[in-house]
């Protein structure tokens, strides 16, 4: 899965919600089937949910389209793939998960349904949300447990599942949370899956708190953001994308340095500083990320 800066929720049965966050610029849609949608508007939200994985398909190619079904102790999780497993559907992001055997379960029912749609098996990617307790401590096992996932979202919002479960009090500042964003990090980097993703920011107006929170999570080592309102996307991707004064001093490096090596040097004086190859490599990962978010 390629980088996502900002992965926004929208209710599946919500019409046209999912193209007011495409227009607004999100990198991916996560239609939603799962806790914005009241039990009487499920079958609804299925059917909206395929007619808009096919419009999106279809109109806006350059966008990542994500699917939350419901979980697997209910009895909707399989009509919801059933619905929206087809040409179109980039991913799966998974609730309630406890450990590999949730992501185990659905990686079958996958292949299943991407059989039944005629898709390549595998095509379909999933994103295990760590939500609960037992995800947060089991994540290293749940980040490795099928070449389907791609990343990990890692739940550190207010008054949320995530909050009741761990029983920490939110603060704007995340201390609470550092120990576990930290180690889904660690655990999706060791399971060698680069683009962690953190959610989310519920304070609507604030925008200079998510600004906070967002870089926060980008220090850490986060790249992507799940987001819940519209107005934060122009935010979240700004952050999360380089500085294109960093980008520009990055190829400038790549540059010094590949000079140094056509004379057979493995190091070079740039700008003052003494480089090598790990330097270069961290500086060719930074100017891959700005050409792929500039590619789309």
């Amino acid at each position: 899965m390629r980088p996502l800066r900002s992965l926004q929720f929208v209710p599946a049965h919500r019409e046209g919600w999912a193209q007011k966050a495409v227009r607004a610029g999100a990198d991916a849609v996560i239609l939603d089937l799962e806790d914005s949608v009241p039990e009487p508007s499920k079958a609804d939200a299925r059917a909206l949910a395929a007619e808009t994985i096919d419009t999106l398909r279809r109109e806006h190619p350059e966008v990542t389209v994500l699917v939350r079904p419901n979980p697997l102790d209910t009895d909707h999780f399989g009509r919801d793939l059933a619905a929206v497993v087809r040409a179109g559907l980039d991913g799966l992001l998974l609730p309630k998960v406890y450990g590999a055997r949730e992501v185990l379960d659905f990686a079958a029912l996958l292949e299943h349904f991407e059989i039944e749609a005629a898709l390549i098996r595998g095509s379909v990617e999933v994103i295990p949300t760590l939500e609960t307790a037992k995800s947060l401590v089991n994540c290293e096992a749940i980040a490795a447990a099928h070449p389907r996932v791609a990343s990990l979202m890692v739940a550190a919002a207010r008054d949320a599942d995530v909050s009741r479960e761990v029983g920490f009090e939110w603060t704007a500042d995340g201390l609470e949370t550092l120990h576990y964003r930290s180690k889904a990090v660690l655990a999706c980097r060791a399971a060698g899956l680069a683009h962690p993703i953190v959610g989310l920011w519920q304070e609507i107006a604030d925008l200079d708190g998510l600004r906070r929170f967002a870089e926060g999570n980008r220090r850490l080592g986060f790249t992507g953001q799940v987001l819940i309102h519209p107005s934060h996307i122009e935010t979240v991707n700004d952050v999360y994308a380089p500085d294109p004064k960093v980008v520009d001093r990055f190829r400038r490096m790549i540059e010094a340095f590949e000079q140094a090596q056509a004379k057979g040097q493995a190091a070079a004086l740039f700008e003052g500083e003494h480089v090598d190859i790990a330097h270069v490599k961290t500086a060719r990962g930074v100017v891959a990320l700005a050409e792929s978010i500039s590619s789309h």
